[in-house]
C-alpha cells in the first residue's frame, strides 16, 4: 500500500502520514522478542510506512539496535530520526538508584541512562546512535526530554546547558550534512516553544499534546510553527493507552493511570465516535493530521498485527459530522 505523504515543515522531508514510534521494540512496558520487533518493522515497511523514529532511551539503546537490524533487510527508503540528550553508560555493580526510566522498560539492554545537554555529550551520543543504527548520518536529530516534566525545578537550568551545548551540535551536524533536519522531541508544548523562540529549529516531536484529550498546544506554539514553517511529528496519539483501550480500569494517560475526569471525558469522545460507526482509535489517530503543521502521527506498534491495525485505523472513513458534534459538546477545540 502507498500512503500519502506530507511535508516536514520547511525542511523539504516529505513523511508518510502514519510513521513507526520504537519504544515497543525498546520493550516498554513488557518485552518483546527479537524475532518480532524484526517482524513488527518489516510489516510497516511492507505497509508503506517510510518513516522511523527511534531514540537511545528506548530500552537503553535496544530499540536503536533494533531498528538498524531491521533497517539492513530493508530497502534504503525510509526516513529515520534519532535523538540526543541521554547518553548511555554500562551498567554495573556499584550503580546508585536507577533513572525513572527503569521502570518503563522490562529486560532493557543493560546500560544506564544519563542526562548530557553538553556540546561534546551531545557529539558522543550521535556516534553511538550510529554505531547502533549501522548508517553514517540519520534524517532528523532531535534534542530529548529537556523539559518541565523530566527535570522540574532544574528545567530553566538544564533549557540553558542544552541550548549552550546540545543545541550547538545539532546545528554543527545540520551544517556538516549529517543530518538534514533538527528539532527537539518533548512532552510539553511549553518547553517546545521556549526552544522554538531561542533557536533555529527545523521541527518538533510533540508527545501526547495535540491528541483527542489535550489540545492546549492550541493556544501558542500551533500557530507559532504554523508562522514559521516549523514541522510537528505527533507522537503519543494515545496519550499512553488510553485512547487505544478507552476508559477500561487501569488504562493509562500520560504514563499513569488515569484520573476519573479523564475517563470520563474519554467515555464521552467514546460514545460520540460509536454513534457514527468510528472506533475511538481511529479518531485518535486521525485528530492530530487535521492540523496542517502536522505532517505525521507515530503510534508504537508491538507487532505486525499492530501494524496492520494502525494502518487500517489511519485510512478509516470519518464523517466531519463526528468532529462538528464533539466540538459542539465542547469535547475537542
Amino acid at each position: 500500500m502507498t500512503l500519502s505523504t506530507r511535508p516536514l515543515g520547511r525542511t523539504g522531508i516529505q513523511l508518510t502520514t502514519l510513521g513507526f514510534g520504537s519504544t515497543s521494540l525498546g520493550n516498554m512496558y513488557r518485552a518483546q522478542t527479537e524475532d518480532g520487533a524484526m517482524q513488527a518493522v518489516e510489516a510497516a515497511h511492507r505497509a508503506g510506512i517510510r518513516y522511523f523514529d527511534t531514540a537511545p532511551l528506548y530500552g537503553f539503546g535496544l530499540a536503536e539496535h533494533r531498528i538498524g537490524a531491521a533497517r539492513r533487510r530493508l530497502p534504503d527508503d525510509i526516513v529515520l530520526s534519532t535523538k540526543l540528550g541521554w547518553r548511555l553508560f554500562p551498567r554495573g555493580a556499584t550503580d546508585g538508584p536507577g533513572s525513572p526510566a527503569d521502570a518503563l522498560f522490562d529486560h532493557p539492554a543493560p546500560f544506564a541512562p544519563r542526562i548530557d545537554y553538553s556540546y561534546d555529550g551531545a557529539m558522543r551520543s550521535f556516534e553511538d546512535s550510529l554505531q547502533r543504527l549501522g548508517t553514517d548520518r540519520v534524517d532528523i536529530l532531535f534534542l530529548h526530554d529537556c523539559d518541565r516534566r523530566n527535570h522540574g525545578d532544574a528545567y530553566r537550568e538544564r533549557f540553558g546547558e542544552a541550548m549552550n551545548g546540545a543545541y550547538r551540535a545539532l546545528l554543527s551536524l545540520r551544517e556538516q550534512g549529517a543530518v538534514r533536519a533538527v528539532g527537539a522531541g518533548l512532552n510539553e508544548w511549553e518547553a517546545c516553544q521556549d526552544f522554538a523562540e531561542a533557536g533555529d529549529f527545523d521541527c518538533f516531536l510533540l508527545a501526547g499534546r495535540y491528541t483527542l484529550l489535550d489540545q492546549t498546544s492550541l493556544d501558542s506554539f500551533l500557530p507559532l510553527c504554523e508562522q514559521r514553517g516549523i514541522g510537528i511529528v505527533l507522537g503519543g496519539p494515545y496519550n499512553s493507552g488510553i485512547l487505544a483501550t478507552g476508559p477500561v480500569p487501569g488504562a493509562r494517560y500520560d504514563y499513569a493511570p488515569a484520573s476519573p475526569a479523564i475517563l470520563e471525558r474519554t467515555g464521552a469522545i467514546e460514545a460520540t465516535c460509536r454513534r457514527h460507526g468510528v472506533p475511538l482509535r481511529a479518531a485518535a489517530l486521525q485528530f492530530p493530521l487535521q492540523h496542517p503543521t502536522v505532517a505525521t502521527v507515530i503510534p508504537g506498534a508491538r507487532d505486525a498485527a499492530e501494524v496492520e491495525e494502525n494502518l487500517r485505523l489511519v485510512t478509516h472513513p470519518i464523517p466531519y459530522a463526528l468532529w462538528l458534534e464533539l466540538r459542539q459538546a465542547g469535547l475537542i477545540r
